[in-house]
């Protein structure tokens, strides 16, 4: 589908968290997201999206692009559009309100056009921000009852009784530690041994994206997921022998468009998958959650992470996602 008749808008949004979130890079208290509309008289869809200071992106550079892009191309379709924005938020935004128009002009579902097997309900991790070991305790307890809690590490030498507050008040929980790029080879391994006696199933993104060639010499006793070190296909080569796990954010890739494609890529080289998400609205979970359905694991949790949510928003009950409503997206 072409963009030749459509009329394009963003706006910037803010969306305060339900409490602050902490993380080893930082503690944020708001959802900052972009929207993108599009409209072609007919048919207007929606996207969001969530620039990240991390890969140099902010609310003004993603919106400045995009309006470049409004302003000198006068038609493009989704394929064309890989060419003409890098992968990053910009390009989500975009990518996915088309996605949204191409569903309401066909009357079908998206993942009907993306010809996607779906599942109604899909199991979510729920996201613990980095605290300190007692306070994570309490948050685990809150949240006992979800089937998957992720915990956010620091790399200091709290991590562990982190992760030991946190299996003493959710026993049957099924966990994930993302380190957010903190560790040291040398914290790696003085923790890693004792990871698999409390039940930790994966370790998202242990060291710095430009530093992650020693997951190559070390031992991997809990499989090693690649978050920051994982953008698009094209960073799949690097990956082989570092990684077992890939984290697909639609903000990395740059839409669905591409994520599809990096799924199907890393399912080939053998990669498993982990689907997930920034601080964002329901908005910004429902394209991403036509790919969970085939993932390994689901971290969705962003809107449980707001003080509120959009109209129509996905249902989150028993710590699973529902499917994204047409009134919604795609």
């Amino acid at each position: 589908m072409s963009s030749s008749k459509f009329h394009f808008r963003v706006t910037e949004q803010v969306w305060p968290l339900d409490k602050p979130f902490r993380i080893a890079r930082g503690t944020r208290t708001e959802a900052r997201v972009i929207v993108v509309d599009a409209n072609d008289g007919e048919h207007a869809g929606h996207a969001e999206a969530v620039p990240s200071k991390r890969y140099g992106e902010t609310i003004e550079s993603t919106i400045a692009q995009l309006k470049q892009i409004f302003s000198t191309e006068e038609t493009f379709d989704r394929q064309q559009l890989q060419q003409l924005l890098p992968a990053g938020a910009a390009r989500n935004a975009l990518d996915c309100a088309l996605w949204d128009v191409e569903a309401k002009v066909s009357g079908k579902r998206a993942w009907e056009l993306a010809n996607i097997q779906i599942a109604n309900a899909v199991e979510t991790a729920f996201t613990i921000s980095l605290d300190t070991p007692e306070i994570m305790a309490v948050a685990a307890k809150a949240n006992a009852n979800a089937p998957i809690l992720k915990l956010k590490l620091g790399g200091d030498n709290l991590d562990l009784p982190r992760i030991e507050a946190v299996r003493q008040e959710a026993p049957a929980a099924r966990l994930i530690v993302d380190a957010n790029e903190s560790w040291s080879p040398s914290h790696y391994r003085n923790i890693v041994s004792a990871l698999p006696r409390l039940g930790v199933e994966l370790i998202e993104q242990p060291f710095p994206a430009d530093a992650d060639d020693v997951l190559e010499t070390l031992d991997h006793p809990v499989p090693v997921c690649a978050d920051e070190s994982c953008h698009t296909t094209a960073d799949l080569p690097r990956l082989v022998n570092r990684y077992e796990v890939i984290n697909v954010k639609l903000d990395k890739t740059g839409g669905l468009t591409e994520a599809l494609r990096l799924t199907q890529s890393a399912r080939q080289n053998g990669f498993k998958i982990l689907i997930g998400c920034m601080a964002c609205t329901s908005l910004g979970i429902a394209p991403a959650r036509l790919l969970a359905s085939s993932a390994d694991y689901i971290d969705l949790d962003g809107p449980l992470l707001l003080a509120g949510d959009r109209h129509h928003p996905l249902s989150y009950e028993a710590g699973k996602v529902g499917l994204p409503s047409r009134e919604l997206w795609g």
